[in-house]
């Protein structure tokens, strides 16, 4: 005759890991994100700050643009073109979120 296996006690529950935002969690685009915070900046000096291609920069631009996170505003200089970049509220409060979800992570807080 088998016996009955006594019932397990309960698991606690622990609190769900933070989530980090997928979008933001590439170096470009955090590295985009977190540069733009202190202002905008002219696209070949956010190249050069982030040390990245012209190709590679507008890709996770866009991505960064289409979600909200960034603003990009173009206009001429003669028959030049001058592409800057902004963070946008949006922006400002994902990268916050972000960084929060790090340092509980990280066993910050």
């Amino acid at each position: 005759m088998k016996r009955a296996k006594a019932p397990r006690p309960a698991a606690r529950k622990a609190a769900a890991p933070p989530t980090l935002d997928k979008l933001l969690h590439t170096p470009v685009r955090l590295g985009i994100v977190s540069i733009l915070r202190k202002g905008p900046l002219s696209f070949p000096k956010l190249r050069v700050a982030l040390a990245t291609t012209d190709g590679n920069l507008s890709v996770h631009a866009r991505k960064l643009e289409a979600a909200g996170y960034v603003a990009c505003e173009k206009a001429f200089a003669g028959r030049v073109p001058r592409t800057r970049y902004r963070v946008t509220p949006k922006g400002r409060r994902a990268l916050a979120r972000y960084l929060e979800d790090m340092e509980r992570i990280l066993g910050g807080s």
